[in-house]
């Protein structure tokens, strides 16, 4: 990959995008959505025969089914689309501004970052997400997916491109490029072109997290891994914990804003835990502490389903708290009090999304105020961590950092300022 060839034209194609109004910009994202809804059996079918390699390469299915396309999914990433679009531009938007003792009119404006590299794993909606975010607020965007989306990403990329020249002038087309080289020395040119990318984002599981963070000499905002936890207070509806239990857990175990561990409050542990395994039903591994396991093993009863599943209950290890299962395996620990609830997920979670289940407002509250995380719930599930629900339309990810960007990252987390101060011949 000759990474200053293609830096150069990522930054001609933002230097033109900075020039776009915000109805050329619309014109164009809409032109690439009739563009990909016109495409959409060439893309499933590239789809598909990503699924069959993924599948006859031993991926779990939690994971295949966040690299699988169908209808549904297809029809929601044209809605972002269309949410992106119906989105208020944000370059040029005055954030701040003052007049100086000395006359000097100082105004502080949203502009682009310039050109954003994205690494990612599976999810070939985020190459469309990632395109649209960066092409609304004014970036050129490199595209750098995963070996086993290869065929679904190339897919959709011609079709995004092909929507840019129908827009004519108001289309950008080289606003993106997708990294179709499976080898990943272009992972490391990422990383370490200086000067010509100016931030580099990775989403994924911890490893390309990790490593990233630890090789990367450019920018980088990190979105997080998702060891996220709910804890069910001693005052909680137990049947409201059941379902956002199974909901956090089982609708997308696969993905980043699902519960790995749940933390009960040892005193309604005996009533609340056999009632959470009735709910999973057999289909979630449970691996429980010293005092959650032997209340689920000794409250089993004829026809229970966990005794026609000899793995179903396991005794939980060190390591299975803190660890991101990415399936449908759930670590279960008894804490005394809402304070140790907070210590432990300070300690253990990776601060994406935590959640307490209560009806005590001070503890909300308490929860809330000092759990470290961009995402705090009180009686709702962690599912709802997506930059869909939060209404931005789509999301380059949950940044889990404290600088620049915390949350699901929509069109403004694509900015910065800068300082435009106007004078009539002030000297210092």
């Amino acid at each position: 990959m000759d990474i200053d060839s293609i830096c150069t034209e990522l930054r001609k194609g933002a230097e033109t995008l900075a020039l776009h109004n915000e109805a050329k910009k619309n014109y164009a994202l809409s032109c690439v959505s009739k563009s990909l809804q016109a495409s959409k059996s060439q893309i499933l079918q590239a789809n598909a025969r990503d699924v069959e390699r993924a599948r006859n390469g031993g991926m779990v299915e939690s994971l295949v089914e966040r690299l699988a396309l169908d209808d549904k999914k297809f029809s929601s990433i044209l809605n972002s689309i269309d949410i992106i679009i119906q989105q208020t531009d944000p370059i040029g938007e005055e954030t701040s501004g003052w007049r100086t003792p000395n006359g000097l009119l100082i105004r502080q404006v949203r502009v682009p970052l310039g050109v954003v590299a994205i690494i990612y794993e599976s999810r070939p909606n985020v190459t469309v997400d990632a395109f649209a975010l960066a092409y609304k607020s004014g970036n050129s965007i490199l595209l750098r997916g995963s070996s086993n989306a290869l065929e679904s990403n190339k897919a959709i990329v011609a079709a995004i491109k092909q929507g840019l020249k129908d827009a004519g002038g108001n289309g950008v087309l080289n606003s993106l490029y997708l990294c179709d080289n499976p080898d990943h020395s272009d992972v490391v040119q990422i990383l370490t072109a200086v000067g010509k990318i100016d931030v580099v984002l990775p989403r994924g599981g911890a490893k390309l997290i990790n490593a990233v963070v630890a090789n990367a000499r450019i920018p980088v905002i990190q979105t997080g891994a998702g060891v996220c936890h709910l804890y069910v207070d001693e005052s909680a509806d137990l049947q409201m914990a059941v379902e956002i239990a199974c909901n956090a857990k089982m609708q997308r175990p696969g993905a980043c804003n699902a519960i790995e561990t749940i933390l009960v409050n040892k005193r309604i542990g005996s009533e609340f835990l056999p009632m959470l395994a009735r709910a999973f039903d057999g289909k979630v591994q449970i691996r429980a502490d010293e005092i959650c396991y032997p209340i689920l093993v000794g409250a089993t009863r004829t026809g229970d389903v966990w005794q026609e599943h000899p793995n179903y209950i396991q005794r939980a290890v060190a390591e299975d708290f803190g660890y991101e299962f990415l399936d449908n395996i759930v670590a279960i620990k008894a804490v005394e009090s809402v304070d140790e609830a907070i210590a432990f997920i300070n300690t253990h979670g990776t601060k994406h999304s935590e959640a307490i289940i209560t009806n005590d407002r001070a503890h909300a509250i308490s929860f809330q105020n000092r759990v470290d995380s961009s995402c705090v719930y009180v009686n709702a599930s962690t599912r709802f961590t997506d930059g869909g629900e939060f209404g931005f339309g789509a999301e380059l990810g949950i940044s889990t950092q404290k600088l620049h960007a915390r949350g699901p990252m929509g069109i403004k987390a694509l900015t910065t300022t800068k300082f435009l101060i106007d004078g009539d011949g002030q000297i210092r």
